[in-house]
């Protein structure tokens, strides 16, 4: 670069940061008075909305573009920002960017574009101001059914988000292609000839709703892109409605006692079904972890063997769970937390007519999450079965 046009770069610079100055001090005379909720009215911002750092607050919309002359002081964040080319468009075309740091508290920068958020962040009314926060501790909320098969007089109907995408007559449900780690087409079918009556729903996939920060509801696409697959494969194997843990940060893992039984011999029943049902409650509640002041229950998809019992509603009962159900309500007790609702005090721990997997739930009274570790060592009537809680304790 030439002595004589670095000297005229100079001046130039110097005009125009004088003459923005200038700008700026006739600003307040001048300007439009704006706050956050008219600003996210005017131009749609989605208050709620999740958001990761770099991601503008307007999503896919253009930039909000104002007549230079009502809004003189906006330019001022380019000049802050050593923004020449931005002044040199401004002055040449008449309109300025908005500067969202006039209507915002915190995390979000002059150009609508959140920052300094460490994980989803979202979108929020600080008083009269906008705010991108970043996600607490602990971010939670509950799997509701974003992607259904609703069943008709006719067949079944797809429904995604509420609107109805397609219409399955009876013969064509055999080849439906939906399927996962936990149904595929014989479970549909089955559903429909045995389980459903007309307007009953099967989920295909769920979304999130009824957040603890209150951010808005997500369908099913954009929970893993937000949350991460694995809280999509979680989610998979509780029913729908269960509370899902979808972030946690900042914390400490703490152990809580451990509590066993073994399994016992009820020759009567047959000790190998009973061992096979001890196994699945162990498989139906290992790796539950239910979010603070929440209540949850095992797994879906679990299944149990049944057993002959002249006493049982029915005549048959999956014997077995007991022995595990009571190494869990021990670890649930000596936490503090309530009974679980399908339990008793008694040997046989769990109520007739309740699933021991879906149909037991337990609450958690902390505020934090807990985690529930079951394992089986051994086999056969000798057979240990065992139970721990983890505590996601807050760091701060």
């Amino acid at each position: 670069m030439s002595k004589s046009w670095r000297s005229r770069s100079i001046k130039i610079f110097l005009a125009l940061f004088f003459a923005c100055i200038l700008l700026f001090a006739f600003a307040f005379v001048s300007s439009t008075p704006y706050n956050g909720h008219s600003v996210s009215e005017m131009y749609n911002i989605t208050v709620g909305e999740s958001v990761f750092d770099g991601d503008s607050i307007l999503g896919t919309g253009n930039p909000i573009e104002l007549p230079f002359l009502s809004n003189m002081g906006f330019i001022s964040h380019q000049l802050f920002a050593f923004d020449i080319q931005g002044m040199v468009m401004t002055l040449s075309t008449g309109v300025v960017p908005f500067d969202f740091t006039t209507v915002a508290s915190e995390g979000i920068d002059s150009y609508g574009n959140a920052k300094g958020i460490d994980g989803p962040g979202y979108t929020t009314y600080d008083g009269d101001k906008l705010a991108v926060k970043g996600p607490d501790n602990y971010v939670w909320a509950y799997s509701v059914p974003s992607k259904v098969l609703t069943k008709t007089k006719d067949g079944v109907d797809v429904v995604e988000d509420g609107k109805v995408i397609e219409s399955v007559p009876v013969n064509e449900i055999k080849h439906l292609n939906y399927s996962s780690d936990y149904y595929d087409n014989n479970t549909i079918v089955n559903w429909y000839n045995y389980d459903a009556v007309e307007g009953s729903n099967f989920t295909l996939e769920k979304g999130m709703a009824g957040f603890s920060d209150e951010r808005n509801s997500i369908s099913a696409p954009d929970v893993p892109r937000i949350f991460g697959q694995d809280v999509v494969d979680y989610a998979a194997e509780y029913p729908t409605g269960s509370p899902i843990l979808l972030y946690s940060g900042n914390y400490t893992e703490q152990n809580g006692d451990v509590f066993g039984t073994s399994l016992g011999s009820h020759a009567e029943y047959g000790d190998e079904t009973r061992e096979v049902n001890a196994r699945q409650f162990v498989e139906a509640w290992n790796g539950t972890i239910i979010p603070p002041n929440s209540t949850s229950s095992g797994k879906d998809y679990i299944y149990f063997a049944m057993a002959a019992d002249p006493s049982a509603p029915g005549g048959s009962a999956s014997h077995g769970v007991c022995p595990s159900a009571r190494a869990l309500r021990d670890a649930v007790l000596a936490e503090g937390f309530g009974m679980p609702v399908g339990m008793t005090g008694d040997e046989n721990a769990v109520l007739f007519g309740y699933n021991p997997a879906s149909g037991i739930t337990v609450t958690n009274s902390h505020d934090y999450p807990v985690k529930i570790n079951m394992w089986t060592e051994g086999s056969g009537t000798g057979m240990g079965v065992y139970c721990q809680l983890t505590r996601y304790i807050p760091n701060n």
